[in-house]
């Protein structure tokens, strides 16, 4: 199946919007960025300029590639300017409010046909789609940090998404994007976050017991598992604050303890320790 997906609108620039923006321009998308305003929309083409300069550094892009997709992405501060996207993709925070009033917006200016895409860890894409007037156009697409270079995207269709608009998402995702795609439920946590996160919450709460330190948490999951990074240094490289807002979402749809965020957690992100984006979480950077 082919797909008719060109022109991409990423909402938010930030890890993962700016990730997903590189994504999309990489792969020959005329992609546009909206931001806030002025101040956050160069934070976000600073990661961007960034993240490919890296690539063009290490000798995975040439001089014409690195030209190329920088040439491709647009930067906003208003929706409207999303009009004439085929897809649509917001990575803003994790607050359902914030989704919802985004949602509504979108389905004001954009154009018939347009799909319209959540990249939430959590939150149920039914309800993202209720802001809208066509249910059967929304969905989840669910990318992982980085988004350029991580190999797996989750696709979530809600119980009103039609069959059209999830087969155009997931080809496009395989074919143009050359990423992995897995189906997943429209419930909380999808399929990664519902294991992963109980999973992260437990090296938290080890941590918080005193029952071993961070390093030796770490180190026992990275040798004794063969995992690439331990629990705690990947809550700190995906951003403390993300955590406690998936946790405390997942815990809302099951009230599963397990999914609940430990206080030594809430008293982090307070203090505004949120990991590698703030220099300092469980480690110092």
């Amino acid at each position: 199946m082919s797909t008719d997906i060109e022109t991409v609108g990423v909402i938010g620039g930030g890890t993962m919007g700016s990730g997903i923006v590189e994504l999309m321009a990489a792969a020959e998308c005329a992609v546009t960025l909206v931001e806030v305003d002025a101040a956050q929309i160069e934070a976000g083409k600073a990661r961007i300029e960034k993240s490919l300069g890296r690539a063009l550094d290490k000798g995975k892009i040439d001089e014409a590639a690195h030209a190329a997709a920088l040439g491709r992405i647009e930067f906003a501060t208003d929706l409207s300017a999303l009009a004439d996207c085929d897809l649509v993709i917001e990575a803003v925070v994790e607050v359902e409010s914030v989704k919802h009033e985004i949602f509504t917006t979108l389905d004001e200016v954009t154009k018939p046909g347009a799909i319209l895409a959540s990249n939430t860890s959590s939150i149920p894409i039914a309800s993202i789609a209720a802001a809208t007037a066509r249910p059967e156009a929304v969905l989840g697409m669910h990318f992982f940090n980085p988004a350029p270079v991580q190999r797996l995207v989750e696709v979530i269709p809600s119980l009103l998404t039609s069959d059209d608009t999830y087969e155009r998402v997931a080809t496009f995702a395989a074919e143009r994007l050359g990423k992995t795609v897995v189906r997943a439920p429209d419930q909380g946590g999808f399929v990664v976050n519902k294991l992963l996160v109980p999973y992260l919450i437990a090296g938290i709460r080890m941590l918080e017991a005193g029952e071993s330190t961070a390093e030796d948490i770490d180190n026992g999951m990275k040798l004794g598992c063969a995992h690439p990074m331990g629990p705690l240094e990947l809550c700190d490289l995906i951003g403390l604050d993300v955590i406690n807002d998936v946790g405390d979402a997942m815990y809302a749809e099951y009230a599963e303890p397990f999914f609940a965020s430990p206080p030594l957690l809430k008293r982090m992100v307070t203090a505004g320790l949120l990991g590698r984006k703030t220099g300092r979480g469980f480690y110092t950077y």
